[in-house]
């Protein structure tokens, strides 16, 4: 535990020092999810400025006049208003996967990173960082498949059990079994991100072939860390939910705003918190040291006397032509 301990309370050091990031994130996210909500929002505003049913969804909430006002025909199709925050949830993982290289540049850098450097590490490492995101969906599509296999077999043969609560405790151990292999997968992939950013890595096949024998080796530290950043994500996310229900009245627009940003730029906090978790643990295990050669006088230089000892008897001149 206090390896944990010390991991991570080096990482959260390196996220408050680098506080910029988060916020340039969040303005990211604010300014996708405003745009990806534009189509919803201009069907909504079509609809509801001219019904008196609108007062049921703005001094609280009423599903039966949301389904009703999604059934309407004057609403459209819903995958009309849906498409728009798909593409611009796509473009916010192309976006990360752009920006995130300089980010881990940063935590690793000693300094403030310059923006020039930012950018370089960013252009360098596009193309890296997209092919790990292509070999990463290919082994969470192929592990979580076969999970959710074992997860549905598992469950049906429960169900011939005579212990009524069986079912539901196959379910959760299933789940967290799944949440811990996700985890430990996610833990792999930000550690070859990590290796081609810091190490110039160009063959990413030997970045993903470090990181998953450095995170096996010690799986538990790096899940452990990992799985209780992830908790306190679901604190706060919990923490904002309760907050906004209980204390936001409905009608209030600002008061919402204000929670939700909030929260969110906590779980962003939570998010590089695990990122700086993988830079300082490649920092400190996974970097080779810089070997120091020893200082080796050159035979051929010149020597020159040592100068004279102040008050120390003097070498008398020779005269001049002797």
């Amino acid at each position: 535990m206090g390896e944990n301990e010390g991991l991570l309370t080096s990482a959260l050091s390196r996220v408050r020092h680098n506080k910029r990031y988060i916020f340039w994130f969040w303005v990211l996210n604010v300014a996708l999810a405003w745009l990806g909500a534009g189509a919803f929002q201009a069907e909504a505003h079509g609809i509801l400025d001219h019904s008196l049913f609108s007062g049921r969804l703005v001094h609280g909430f009423d599903l039966a006049v949301l389904i009703e006002m999604f059934a309407r025909p004057e609403f459209g199709s819903m995958m009309a208003s849906v498409a728009p925050a798909m593409h611009f949830a796509a473009l916010y993982f192309l976006l990360t996967a752009l920006f995130m290289p300089g980010v881990l540049q940063g935590y690793a850098a000693t300094y403030r990173l310059p923006r020039a450097e930012f950018f370089r590490a960013c252009g360098t490492n596009l193309w890296r960082f997209v092919r790990l995101m292509i070999v990463a969906a290919i082994v969470v599509g192929i592990l979580s498949a076969a999970l959710f296999g074992i997860r549905a077999a598992l469950m049906d043969k429960s169900l011939e059990s005579t212990n009524e609560l069986l079912h539901f405790e196959v379910s959760i151990t299933c789940l967290c079994v799944i949440f811990l292999v996700m985890t430990a997968v996610r833990v792999w992939f930000d550690l070859a991100e990590v290796d081609v950013v810091l190490s110039d890595q160009r063959a990413v096949r030997k970045s993903i072939s470090t990181a998953f024998r450095n995170a096996w080796k010690n799986l538990g530290h790096l899940l452990g860390a990992y799985v209780l950043i992830a908790i306190i994500g679901i604190g706060i996310l919990v923490g904002g939910i309760f907050c906004w229900i209980k204390f936001v009245p409905a009608a209030s627009v600002f008061g919402a705003v204000v929670v939700s940003q909030f929260t969110l730029i906590l779980l962003l906090i939570a998010r590089f918190w695990q990122r700086s978790v993988a830079v300082t643990y490649y920092l400190q295990s996974m970097m080779e040291p810089i070997a120091e050669k020893p200082f080796m006088p050159d035979p051929n230089a010149m020597t020159f006397p040592p100068p004279p000892i102040p008050g120390g008897p003097s070498t008398p001149l020779e005269p001049a032509g002797s």
